[in-house]
């Protein structure tokens, strides 16, 4: 395996699990769940990993001296993480970020317990010789590159975009007879885009939520599913928590990625379908209360908005 891989600490959470001479498997373990890292080396200087985590939260250890330009793409779910100075910022499904892992340690939060994604990182002393090396007359420079979106301490975030799609959609099935060389082609083709692309237009300046306000949404959220047969309006919540009506929202959309009632009405409808699932002697009218439901007509009507089929329907679908 490449010595790249060698020189990056990952923490004492992070154990290896299978290694070959260009792909290496590794596991994080965190007593909320678990997560696999499989790297793949690209070229001398650079990898590819797919991260695939079920959890609520770890704490990374991550520590490496070189100097690197770092690019995430997040497919399902978000991450939080500490942006300095007490804040928080979040990756979620469809964004690109470029970084160069300066603040890539201490705790990570996955607000949805779930992340899906992949990560491409360069070493710069070496990609920056040997990407040319291999792709005679290629145009872009690395160094340039990471100047234009590293020049500030906070990773550079571009919202989800057709081209990036396009770009990553493609590196989560890829045969196994060909990855080697399409990991290559996939690669220069994102620096290509990234290097053509107008930041002016391509970027969103999202809000920094301080650590007291995220502790009150976390709070209102625990709140909010500990017991689903009760409801609560905004104003009781933002009483009870202290938080202001426009910011209560904003952050908790930030946080979860979706509305308070759009996340509670999916998060009801997920709880019901593992009923309908696992007991099969309770009664859809029983469980429609169980989630908050007086009417199972109205039950029934929002579990197939959500679920794509009636509860009947898809309690039969597991028969």
């Amino acid at each position: 395996m490449s010595e790249i891989f060698e020189q990056m600490n990952y923490g004492l959470n992070v154990q290896g699990i299978v290694e070959t001479d260009d792909c290496k498997v590794m596991r994080l373990n965190d007593s909320s769940g678990d997560g696999t890292m499989t790297l793949y080396q690209v070229f001398p200087g650079v990898f590819l990993m797919y991260n695939d985590f079920h959890m609520k939260q770890c704490v990374s250890g991550f520590q490496t001296d070189m100097d690197l330009l770092c690019i995430d793409h997040c497919r399902e779910g978000r991450i939080e993480q500490e942006a300095g100075a007490g804040a928080y910022s979040y990756l979620e499904a469809g964004d690109l970020r470029v970084d160069q892992r300066i603040h890539h340690n201490g705790k990570v939060t996955f607000p949805l317990c779930h992340y899906h994604g992949i990560s491409i990182g360069f070493q710069m002393s070496i990609a920056s010789k040997e990407i040319p090396a291999h792709m005679k007359d290629f145009s872009v420079d690395l160094y340039e590159l990471q100047k234009k979106y590293c020049s500030d301490t906070k990773p550079f975030v571009i919202p989800g975009e057709p081209a990036i799609e396009h770009i990553f959609s493609e590196l989560y099935n890829v045969p196994l007879k060909i990855k080697k060389d399409y990991f290559k082609i996939k690669v220069l083709e994102l620096l290509l885009y990234l290097d053509a692309l107008e930041l002016s237009g391509h970027t969103e300046e999202r809000p920094y939520f301080y650590k007291g306000q995220v502790e009150k949404i976390k709070a209102i959220q625990a709140l909010l599913t500990e017991d689903l047969t009760k409801n609560y309006t905004l104003e009781e919540l933002s009483e009870q928590f202290d938080i202001a009506l426009t910011p209560l929202k904003n952050c908790f959309k930030t946080v979860y990625g979706s509305p308070i009632f759009t996340y509670m009405r999916t998060y009801r409808m997920n709880y019901a379908a593992t009923l309908l699932k696992s007991d099969k002697n309770l009664k859809i009218a029983e469980i429609a209360g169980l989630v908050g439901y007086d009417s199972p007509s109205k039950f029934s009507s929002a579990f197939h908005q959500t679920m794509g089929k009636t509860p009947l329907e898809y309690r039969k679908s597991f028969v």
